[in-house]
C-alpha cells in the first residue's frame, strides 16, 4: 500500500546528518512525488540529502497559503494509484504548524496510509531545553499584531500559566522578535519564567529561561532569527 511520508526538514544550516534520521536518504531515493510548501527551497533540501538525486524526474505540488485549496485533493492522486508520496515542510516537521496539515487531514478522509518520520520540531526542543512544565502546555502560534490585542493576549495566557501552570508557547515573525519581548517584558509579572530559543540546532543556537524582571535587566537582540518563546512559572 502506497504511503504519504511527512518527512522532516532541518531547522538550520548545520550537517543535516545531526537532526535527521538515516531512513531520510532512502526514502528520497524512492519516492517521485512531493507536497511541499516552497519547491526551491526543497529542491535545495533534496540535493543536500542525495547529491545524486535527479531533480528533473520528480514532481512537486506546492501547498502554502497561496493554493488553490479546492484543488489540494488532486495532490494525491499519485497516492491513490499506488505511488508514494512525501510532505516536506520549510522547516521542522511538515503538519505542526505548518499548511501540511491539511493534505495530511485530506489523506485521512480517503482511508489512505500516513506515515510520520521522525525530525526537529523547534516547537518540542525549546520545551525540552526550557526547563518548564512539560507534562502540561499548549502551543499558541502568532500572537495578535496589534499592542491592544497582543496585551490582551499575553495577559491571558499569563493568567492560565498562573492559574493551571501550563507552559505557553508562541512564534513570532522573526523580524518581530524584538517587538514582541518588549511587550513580554511590559505585560507580565515580574516572576513570570520566559524562555526564549532561538536559532535551534544551529551553531549559533541561543536557549535562556528566566524571570520576567532578569530579561528586563538585558534583552537580547534577536531580530530575524527564528525564535519560540515560552512562558511559566
Amino acid at each position: 500500500m502506497a504511503k504519504l511520508y511527512l518527512i522532516p526538514n532541518v531547522l538550520s544550516d548545520n550537517d543535516w546528518q545531526l537532526v535527521l534520521p538515516a531512513v531520510v536518504p532512502e526514502l528520497i531515493s524512492n519516492i517521485k512525488h512531493y507536497v511541499v510548501e516552497n519547491i526551491r527551497t526543497t529542491r535545495r533540501f533534496l540535493k543536500q540529502i542525495d547529491r545524486n538525486i535527479d531533480i528533473d524526474s520528480l514532481t512537486f505540488f506546492e501547498l502554502n497559503k497561496h493554493s488553490d485549496k479546492t484543488q489540494i485533493s488532486e495532490y494525491l492522486i499519485p497516492l491513490e494509484q499506488g505511488e508514494d508520496i512525501a510532505v516536506i515542510s520549510e522547516a521542522g516537521c511538515p503538519g505542526v504548524a505548518d499548511p501540511g496539515a491539511g493534505i495530511v487531514r485530506i489523506a485521512h478522509q480517503k482511508g489512505l496510509k500516513v506515515v510520520p518520520v521522525v525530525g526537529p520540531s523547534s516547537i518540542l526542543l525549546a520545551l525540552m531545553a526550557s526547563g518548564l512544565n512539560g507534562q502540561n502546555f499548549a502551543f499558541n502560534g502568532y500572537l495578535p499584531v496589534k499592542h491592544p490585542e497582543r496585551k490582551r493576549a499575553i495577559s491571558a495566557l499569563e493568567k492560565i500559566v498562573m492559574t493551571e501552570g501550563q507552559t505557553q508557547i508562541v512564534i513570532e515573525t522573526p523580524y518581530r522578535n524584538n517587538a514582541l519581548i518588549d511587550d513580554l517584558i511590559k505585560t507580565c509579572a515580574p516572576s513570570t519564567l520566559l524562555c526564549i530559543a532561538c536559532n535551534l540546532t544551529a551553531e549559533n543556537e541561543f536557549i535562556l529561561t528566566q524571570p520576567i524582571n532578569e530579561w528586563r535587566k538585558q534583552k537580547p537582540d534577536i531580530n530575524k532569527q527564528p525564535s519560540i518563546f515560552l512562558l511559566g512559572r
